[in-house]
Protein backbone atom coordinates (compact mmCIF):
# COMPACT_ATOMS: atom_id res chain seq x y z
CA UNK A 1 0.00 0.00 0.00
CA UNK A 2 2.76 2.47 0.71
CA UNK A 3 4.66 1.26 -2.11
CA UNK A 4 0.98 2.11 -4.67
CA UNK A 5 1.33 5.08 -2.59
CA UNK A 6 4.56 6.85 -3.50
CA UNK A 7 4.46 5.35 -7.14
CA UNK A 8 1.62 7.33 -7.61
CA UNK A 9 2.77 10.30 -5.65
CA UNK A 10 5.81 9.87 -8.21
CA UNK A 11 3.39 9.92 -11.28
CA UNK A 12 1.75 12.99 -9.67
CA UNK A 13 4.98 14.53 -9.44
CA UNK A 14 6.41 13.92 -13.15
CA UNK A 15 2.67 14.55 -14.74
CA UNK A 16 3.42 18.34 -13.25
CA UNK A 17 6.71 18.88 -15.30
CA UNK A 18 5.93 21.89 -17.58
CA UNK A 19 7.41 21.41 -21.25
CA UNK A 20 8.53 24.72 -23.14
CA UNK A 21 10.53 25.57 -25.74
CA UNK A 22 12.43 28.80 -26.13
CA UNK A 23 14.23 30.94 -28.77
CA UNK A 24 15.35 34.32 -29.19
CA UNK A 25 14.54 36.22 -32.01
CA UNK A 26 17.13 38.85 -34.14
CA UNK A 27 15.69 41.92 -31.97
CA UNK A 28 16.58 40.36 -28.52
CA UNK A 29 13.05 39.47 -27.69
CA UNK A 30 13.06 36.18 -25.95
CA UNK A 31 9.67 33.91 -26.75
CA UNK A 32 8.67 31.21 -24.40
CA UNK A 33 5.80 28.42 -25.85
CA UNK A 34 4.11 25.91 -23.51
CA UNK A 35 1.42 23.72 -25.37
CA UNK A 36 -0.92 22.71 -23.40
CA UNK A 37 -4.25 21.34 -25.64
CA UNK A 38 -6.44 20.39 -22.14
CA UNK A 39 -8.82 23.30 -22.64
CA UNK A 40 -9.44 25.42 -26.08
CA UNK A 41 -7.93 28.51 -24.47
CA UNK A 42 -4.70 30.61 -25.70
CA UNK A 43 -2.71 33.03 -23.30
CA UNK A 44 0.12 35.77 -24.95
CA UNK A 45 1.91 37.35 -22.52
CA UNK A 46 4.69 39.87 -22.90
CA UNK A 47 6.59 40.70 -19.51
CA UNK A 48 9.09 44.07 -19.21
CA UNK A 49 12.02 44.09 -16.97
CA UNK A 50 11.00 47.36 -15.86
CA UNK A 51 9.45 48.33 -12.30
CA UNK A 52 9.29 51.10 -9.98
CA UNK A 53 12.69 50.19 -9.18
CA UNK A 54 13.85 51.46 -12.68
CA UNK A 55 12.16 55.01 -11.64
CA UNK A 56 13.95 58.74 -11.19
CA UNK A 57 13.80 59.36 -7.64
CA UNK A 58 11.88 62.25 -8.33
CA UNK A 59 9.74 60.80 -11.17
CA UNK A 60 8.15 57.61 -8.98
CA UNK A 61 5.38 56.08 -10.44
CA UNK A 62 5.91 55.61 -14.07
CA UNK A 63 6.47 52.03 -14.02
CA UNK A 64 3.10 51.56 -12.73
CA UNK A 65 1.58 54.63 -15.01
CA UNK A 66 2.35 52.44 -18.11
CA UNK A 67 0.61 49.55 -16.92
CA UNK A 68 -2.38 51.78 -17.70
CA UNK A 69 -0.76 53.76 -20.17
CA UNK A 70 -0.06 50.84 -22.76
CA UNK A 71 -3.98 50.69 -22.95
CA UNK A 72 -4.74 53.68 -24.16
CA UNK A 73 -4.11 52.87 -28.33
CA UNK A 74 -1.42 52.09 -31.22
CA UNK A 75 -1.74 53.52 -34.29
CA UNK A 76 -3.70 50.87 -35.76
CA UNK A 77 -5.58 50.29 -32.09
CA UNK A 78 -7.69 53.02 -32.38
CA UNK A 79 -8.27 54.88 -28.25
CA UNK A 80 -10.42 52.97 -26.72
CA UNK A 81 -10.53 50.02 -28.77
CA UNK A 82 -8.43 47.65 -26.87
CA UNK A 83 -10.56 46.77 -24.48
CA UNK A 84 -13.75 46.39 -27.04
CA UNK A 85 -11.71 44.29 -29.13
CA UNK A 86 -10.67 41.79 -26.59
CA UNK A 87 -14.26 41.37 -25.22
CA UNK A 88 -15.81 40.67 -28.94
CA UNK A 89 -13.41 38.24 -29.25
CA UNK A 90 -13.91 36.09 -26.39
CA UNK A 91 -10.85 37.63 -24.51
CA UNK A 92 -10.07 38.83 -20.98
CA UNK A 93 -6.73 40.89 -20.40
CA UNK A 94 -5.10 42.84 -17.48
CA UNK A 95 -1.71 43.65 -16.45
CA UNK A 96 0.06 44.00 -13.06
CA UNK A 97 3.42 46.17 -11.87
CA UNK A 98 6.08 45.45 -9.31
CA UNK A 99 9.28 46.76 -7.95
CA UNK A 100 10.54 44.65 -10.28
CA UNK A 101 8.80 44.14 -13.99
CA UNK A 102 5.33 44.65 -15.69
CA UNK A 103 3.83 41.99 -17.43
CA UNK A 104 0.47 42.18 -19.88
CA UNK A 105 -1.46 39.44 -21.13
CA UNK A 106 -4.65 38.30 -23.04
CA UNK A 107 -6.68 34.90 -22.64
CA UNK A 108 -8.36 34.03 -25.82
CA UNK A 109 -9.81 31.26 -27.25
CA UNK A 110 -7.29 29.20 -28.64
CA UNK A 111 -8.52 30.19 -32.51
CA UNK A 112 -7.83 34.15 -31.74
CA UNK A 113 -4.12 33.07 -31.13
CA UNK A 114 -3.11 35.34 -33.59
CA UNK A 115 -4.54 38.07 -32.58
CA UNK A 116 -3.64 37.96 -29.63
CA UNK A 117 -0.35 38.18 -30.96
CA UNK A 118 -0.40 41.41 -33.15
CA UNK A 119 -2.26 43.33 -30.33
CA UNK A 120 0.84 42.86 -27.83
CA UNK A 121 2.80 43.47 -31.25
CA UNK A 122 1.22 46.46 -31.34
CA UNK A 123 1.18 47.37 -27.74
CA UNK A 124 5.58 47.04 -28.15
CA UNK A 125 5.94 48.93 -31.44
CA UNK A 126 3.42 51.17 -31.69
CA UNK A 127 1.69 52.44 -28.97
CA UNK A 128 0.52 56.29 -28.64
CA UNK A 129 1.51 58.35 -25.93
CA UNK A 130 0.48 61.64 -26.13
CA UNK A 131 -1.21 64.40 -23.91
CA UNK A 132 -4.47 63.23 -23.71
CA UNK A 133 -3.82 59.43 -22.85
CA UNK A 134 -1.59 60.94 -20.12
CA UNK A 135 -4.11 63.10 -18.68
CA UNK A 136 -6.61 60.43 -18.70
CA UNK A 137 -4.57 57.76 -16.87
CA UNK A 138 -3.68 60.08 -14.64
CA UNK A 139 -6.91 60.39 -12.87
CA UNK A 140 -7.52 56.86 -13.23
CA UNK A 141 -4.08 56.47 -11.03
CA UNK A 142 -5.07 59.05 -8.73
CA UNK A 143 -8.80 56.94 -8.28
CA UNK A 144 -6.52 53.83 -7.83
CA UNK A 145 -4.17 55.59 -5.11
CA UNK A 146 -7.55 56.70 -3.34
CA UNK A 147 -9.30 53.60 -3.43
CA UNK A 148 -5.83 50.78 -2.47
CA UNK A 149 -4.01 53.26 -0.57
CA UNK A 150 -5.46 56.71 0.96
CA UNK A 151 -8.57 55.16 2.22
CA UNK A 152 -8.12 51.68 2.75
CA UNK A 153 -7.14 50.18 6.18
CA UNK A 154 -3.82 49.06 6.69
CA UNK A 155 -3.58 50.22 2.70
CA UNK A 156 -0.17 52.20 3.50
CA UNK A 157 1.20 49.25 5.62
CA UNK A 158 4.08 47.67 2.80
CA UNK A 159 5.07 51.34 1.96
CA UNK A 160 5.90 52.05 5.43
CA UNK A 161 7.60 48.87 6.03
CA UNK A 162 9.62 49.77 2.21
CA UNK A 163 10.43 53.81 3.07
CA UNK A 164 12.31 52.46 6.92
CA UNK A 165 14.10 49.82 5.62
CA UNK A 166 15.74 50.67 2.27
CA UNK A 167 18.35 53.98 2.17
CA UNK A 168 19.61 53.76 -0.97
CA UNK A 169 17.86 51.06 -3.14
CA UNK A 170 14.70 52.35 -5.17
CA UNK A 171 12.48 49.89 -3.50
CA UNK A 172 11.94 52.60 -0.64
CA UNK A 173 9.33 54.53 -2.58
CA UNK A 174 5.61 52.42 -3.15
CA UNK A 175 4.94 50.93 -6.91
CA UNK A 176 1.95 53.30 -7.41
CA UNK A 177 4.27 56.05 -6.60
CA UNK A 178 3.73 59.82 -6.22
CA UNK A 179 1.06 61.84 -7.60
CA UNK A 180 2.86 65.17 -7.50
CA UNK A 181 5.38 63.26 -9.71
CA UNK A 182 3.24 62.11 -11.89
CA UNK A 183 1.78 65.93 -12.43
CA UNK A 184 4.72 67.59 -13.06
CA UNK A 185 5.48 65.19 -15.59
CA UNK A 186 6.05 66.20 -19.46
CA UNK A 187 4.73 64.34 -22.08
CA UNK A 188 8.50 64.03 -23.26
CA UNK A 189 9.33 62.31 -19.99
CA UNK A 190 6.74 59.22 -20.41
CA UNK A 191 8.15 58.86 -24.28
CA UNK A 192 11.12 58.59 -23.41
CA UNK A 193 10.71 56.30 -20.42
CA UNK A 194 8.42 54.41 -22.93
CA UNK A 195 11.68 54.28 -25.72
CA UNK A 196 13.56 53.02 -23.16
CA UNK A 197 12.00 50.37 -21.16
CA UNK A 198 9.63 48.81 -23.45
CA UNK A 199 11.68 47.10 -25.70
CA UNK A 200 11.78 43.75 -27.06
CA UNK A 201 15.72 43.52 -26.10
CA UNK A 202 14.01 44.04 -22.60
CA UNK A 203 11.03 41.29 -22.55
CA UNK A 204 9.81 38.14 -22.73
CA UNK A 205 6.68 37.20 -24.90
CA UNK A 206 5.53 33.65 -23.43
CA UNK A 207 2.48 32.07 -25.72
CA UNK A 208 1.02 29.31 -23.50
CA UNK A 209 -2.28 26.95 -24.07
CA UNK A 210 -3.72 25.29 -26.93
CA UNK A 211 -0.93 25.42 -29.26
CA UNK A 212 -1.97 22.90 -32.32
CA UNK A 213 0.01 24.29 -34.54
CA UNK A 214 3.84 25.43 -33.24
CA UNK A 215 5.21 26.16 -36.64
CA UNK A 216 2.72 28.35 -37.71
CA UNK A 217 2.88 30.22 -34.22
CA UNK A 218 6.30 30.79 -35.00
CA UNK A 219 5.74 32.29 -38.08
CA UNK A 220 3.00 34.84 -36.52
CA UNK A 221 5.51 35.61 -33.75
CA UNK A 222 8.20 36.38 -36.91
CA UNK A 223 5.63 38.44 -39.14
CA UNK A 224 4.30 40.65 -35.77
CA UNK A 225 7.32 40.82 -33.62
CA UNK A 226 10.41 40.48 -35.78
CA UNK A 227 10.14 43.61 -37.11
CA UNK A 228 10.21 45.58 -34.09
CA UNK A 229 13.45 47.24 -33.43
CA UNK A 230 16.15 46.44 -31.12
CA UNK A 231 16.80 48.94 -28.56
CA UNK A 232 19.61 50.54 -26.40
CA UNK A 233 21.04 47.82 -24.28
CA UNK A 234 20.31 48.96 -20.56
CA UNK A 235 22.51 49.71 -17.76
CA UNK A 236 20.69 48.56 -14.79
CA UNK A 237 22.17 50.86 -11.46
CA UNK A 238 23.16 48.87 -8.66
CA UNK A 239 21.94 49.71 -5.05
CA UNK A 240 23.56 48.33 -2.11
CA UNK A 241 22.44 48.47 1.23
CA UNK A 242 24.33 48.76 4.21
CA UNK A 243 23.66 46.25 6.91
CA UNK A 244 21.05 46.90 9.78
CA UNK A 245 22.66 46.91 12.60
CA UNK A 246 20.38 48.19 15.60
CA UNK A 247 16.56 48.10 15.15
CA UNK A 248 14.78 51.08 13.45
CA UNK A 249 11.97 52.39 15.35
CA UNK A 250 9.09 54.15 13.38
CA UNK A 251 5.41 54.82 13.83
CA UNK A 252 2.63 55.43 10.98
CA UNK A 253 -0.64 57.27 11.57
CA UNK A 254 -3.95 55.80 9.18
CA UNK A 255 -6.81 57.28 9.37
CA UNK A 256 -8.86 54.35 8.25
CA UNK A 257 -8.13 51.96 11.06
CA UNK A 258 -9.81 51.78 14.51
CA UNK A 259 -6.92 49.03 15.54
CA UNK A 260 -3.42 49.71 15.94
CA UNK A 261 -1.09 46.95 14.86
CA UNK A 262 2.39 45.95 15.49
CA UNK A 263 5.09 45.39 12.03
CA UNK A 264 8.06 43.53 12.58
CA UNK A 265 10.37 43.58 9.22
CA UNK A 266 13.55 42.48 8.43
CA UNK A 267 15.75 42.52 5.36
CA UNK A 268 16.03 39.47 3.65
CA UNK A 269 18.40 38.82 0.47
CA UNK A 270 17.21 38.19 -3.01
CA UNK A 271 14.43 35.87 -3.98
CA UNK A 272 17.11 34.32 -6.39
CA UNK A 273 18.98 32.47 -3.64
CA UNK A 274 18.14 29.18 -1.24
CA UNK A 275 17.93 31.32 1.89
CA UNK A 276 15.18 33.09 0.16
CA UNK A 277 13.64 29.74 -0.16
CA UNK A 278 14.48 28.82 3.47
CA UNK A 279 12.44 32.07 5.02
CA UNK A 280 9.85 30.88 2.99
CA UNK A 281 9.68 27.91 4.76
CA UNK A 282 10.43 29.70 7.92
CA UNK A 283 7.30 31.88 7.23
CA UNK A 284 5.05 29.21 7.25
CA UNK A 285 5.83 27.53 10.15
CA UNK A 286 5.64 30.26 11.91
CA UNK A 287 2.04 31.84 10.27
CA UNK A 288 0.22 29.55 7.50
CA UNK A 289 -3.28 28.35 9.05
CA UNK A 290 -4.29 28.01 12.07
CA UNK A 291 -1.92 25.64 13.07
CA UNK A 292 0.84 27.61 12.59
CA UNK A 293 3.43 28.16 15.90
CA UNK A 294 2.28 32.28 16.12
CA UNK A 295 -1.63 31.69 15.88
CA UNK A 296 -2.28 28.86 18.17
CA UNK A 297 0.45 30.20 20.45
CA UNK A 298 -0.70 34.17 20.47
CA UNK A 299 -4.23 33.71 19.09
CA UNK A 300 -6.08 30.43 19.84
CA UNK A 301 -4.28 29.95 23.89
CA UNK A 302 -3.29 33.36 24.87
CA UNK A 303 -5.70 35.34 23.31
CA UNK A 304 -3.28 37.94 22.98
CA UNK A 305 -3.89 39.08 19.29
CA UNK A 306 -6.90 39.09 16.82
CA UNK A 307 -4.49 38.45 14.13
CA UNK A 308 -0.98 37.36 13.69
CA UNK A 309 0.76 36.87 10.53
CA UNK A 310 3.86 36.76 8.80
CA UNK A 311 4.79 36.89 4.82
CA UNK A 312 7.97 37.16 3.01
CA UNK A 313 7.95 39.79 0.56
CA UNK A 314 9.72 38.42 -2.11
CA UNK A 315 11.80 41.39 -4.62
CA UNK A 316 14.62 40.27 -7.14
CA UNK A 317 17.32 41.99 -5.40
CA UNK A 318 16.19 41.95 -1.43
CA UNK A 319 13.35 40.77 0.45
CA UNK A 320 11.71 41.42 3.49
CA UNK A 321 10.27 39.08 5.90
CA UNK A 322 7.43 41.44 7.56
CA UNK A 323 5.33 39.76 11.04
CA UNK A 324 2.57 41.35 12.21
CA UNK A 325 0.33 40.93 14.98
CA UNK A 326 -3.23 43.09 16.36
CA UNK A 327 -3.44 43.25 19.77
CA UNK A 328 -6.59 42.17 21.59
CA UNK A 329 -8.33 44.15 24.57
CA UNK A 330 -5.39 45.37 26.86
CA UNK A 331 -2.84 43.32 25.73
CA UNK A 332 0.04 45.57 24.32
CA UNK A 333 2.21 45.22 20.75
CA UNK A 334 5.60 44.77 23.24
CA UNK A 335 3.89 42.37 24.40
CA UNK A 336 2.97 40.75 20.82
CA UNK A 337 6.86 41.48 19.60
CA UNK A 338 7.86 39.22 22.72
CA UNK A 339 5.79 36.20 22.07
CA UNK A 340 7.02 36.62 18.30
CA UNK A 341 10.42 36.83 19.06
CA UNK A 342 10.20 34.19 21.50
CA UNK A 343 9.19 31.89 18.77
CA UNK A 344 11.87 33.22 16.64
CA UNK A 345 14.59 32.12 19.01
CA UNK A 346 12.76 28.66 19.48
CA UNK A 347 13.54 28.22 15.84
CA UNK A 348 17.06 29.63 16.36
CA UNK A 349 18.06 27.44 19.00
CA UNK A 350 15.80 24.17 18.27
CA UNK A 351 15.69 21.98 15.49
CA UNK A 352 12.18 20.83 13.71
CA UNK A 353 11.26 17.27 13.94
CA UNK A 354 10.73 14.89 11.17
CA UNK A 355 7.33 15.57 11.37
CA UNK A 356 7.46 19.00 10.81
CA UNK A 357 9.76 18.83 7.82
CA UNK A 358 7.56 16.41 6.26
CA UNK A 359 4.37 18.64 6.91
CA UNK A 360 6.24 21.49 5.35
CA UNK A 361 7.62 19.06 2.62
CA UNK A 362 3.86 18.65 2.00
CA UNK A 363 2.81 22.17 1.85
CA UNK A 364 5.25 22.69 -0.73
CA UNK A 365 4.88 19.73 -2.94
CA UNK A 366 1.12 21.20 -2.96
CA UNK A 367 1.52 24.87 -3.85
CA UNK A 368 3.99 23.22 -6.58
CA UNK A 369 1.14 21.65 -7.82
CA UNK A 370 -1.37 24.58 -7.46
CA UNK A 371 1.10 27.32 -8.89
CA UNK A 372 1.21 24.86 -12.46
CA UNK A 373 -2.49 23.88 -12.06
CA UNK A 374 -3.66 26.51 -14.62
CA UNK A 375 -2.26 27.93 -18.28
CA UNK A 376 -2.15 31.65 -17.31
CA UNK A 377 -0.40 30.62 -14.13
CA UNK A 378 2.57 28.59 -15.64
CA UNK A 379 2.40 31.37 -18.77
CA UNK A 380 3.56 34.13 -15.37
CA UNK A 381 5.53 31.29 -14.18
CA UNK A 382 7.63 30.71 -17.39
CA UNK A 383 8.02 34.59 -18.00
CA UNK A 384 9.27 35.51 -14.21
CA UNK A 385 11.69 32.41 -14.34
CA UNK A 386 13.50 33.36 -17.40
CA UNK A 387 13.06 37.45 -16.54
CA UNK A 388 13.71 37.99 -13.13
CA UNK A 389 15.70 34.43 -12.16
CA UNK A 390 17.82 33.79 -15.12
CA UNK A 391 16.45 30.08 -15.75
CA UNK A 392 12.90 28.77 -17.35
CA UNK A 393 13.37 25.73 -16.05
CA UNK A 394 13.01 26.76 -12.31
CA UNK A 395 9.23 25.92 -13.00
CA UNK A 396 10.16 22.20 -13.04
CA UNK A 397 13.58 22.08 -10.75
CA UNK A 398 12.29 25.08 -7.95
CA UNK A 399 10.24 22.23 -6.06
CA UNK A 400 13.60 20.20 -5.86
CA UNK A 401 15.15 22.98 -3.61
CA UNK A 402 12.29 23.51 -1.15
CA UNK A 403 12.50 19.34 -0.82
CA UNK A 404 16.26 19.32 0.05
CA UNK A 405 16.41 22.12 2.56
CA UNK A 406 16.88 20.47 5.98
CA UNK A 407 15.77 21.04 9.86
CA UNK A 408 19.50 22.40 10.07
CA UNK A 409 19.12 25.28 7.41
CA UNK A 410 16.00 26.40 8.48
CA UNK A 411 17.47 26.98 12.08
CA UNK A 412 21.16 28.46 10.75
CA UNK A 413 18.85 30.66 8.20
CA UNK A 414 16.80 32.19 11.17
CA UNK A 415 19.87 32.28 13.48
CA UNK A 416 21.52 34.82 10.28
CA UNK A 417 18.66 37.37 9.17
CA UNK A 418 16.01 37.01 12.40
CA UNK A 419 17.79 38.84 15.11
CA UNK A 420 16.22 41.79 17.12
CA UNK A 421 19.51 44.01 15.86
CA UNK A 422 18.48 43.60 12.42
CA UNK A 423 14.44 44.78 11.93
CA UNK A 424 12.31 47.60 11.63
CA UNK A 425 9.76 47.65 14.19
CA UNK A 426 7.01 49.75 13.07
CA UNK A 427 3.93 51.10 15.00
CA UNK A 428 1.38 51.45 12.75
CA UNK A 429 -1.82 52.75 14.67
CA UNK A 430 -5.14 54.90 14.69
CA UNK A 431 -5.16 58.57 13.51
CA UNK A 432 -8.30 61.39 14.06
CA UNK A 433 -6.52 63.22 11.78
CA UNK A 434 -6.68 62.87 7.48
CA UNK A 435 -3.47 61.61 6.78
CA UNK A 436 -1.60 64.31 4.18
CA UNK A 437 -0.59 62.95 0.22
Amino acid sequence: MALGTMLMLGGVASAQKVAFEEFTLDNGLHVILHNDASAPVIITSVMYHVGSKNENPERTGFAHFFEHLLFEGTENIKRGEWFKIVTANGGTNNANTSEDRTYYYEVFPSNNLELGLWMESERMMHPIINQIGVDTQNEVVKEEKRLRVDNQPYGSLIAEVKKNMYVKHPYRWATIGSMAHLDASTLQEFQAFNKKFYIPNNAVLVVAGDLNDIPKTKEWIQKYFGAIPKGTDITVEKFVEDPITATINASYQDPNIQKPMIVASYRTPSMKTRDARVLDMISTVLSEGKSSRLYKKIVDDKKMALQIGAFSYSQEDYGMYILYGMPQGTNTSEGIVKEIDEEIVRLQTELLTDKEMQKLKNIYDNNYVNGNSNVEGIAENLASFYLLYGDVNLINTEIEMYRSITAQEIRDVAKKYLNPNQRLILDYVPSKDKAQN
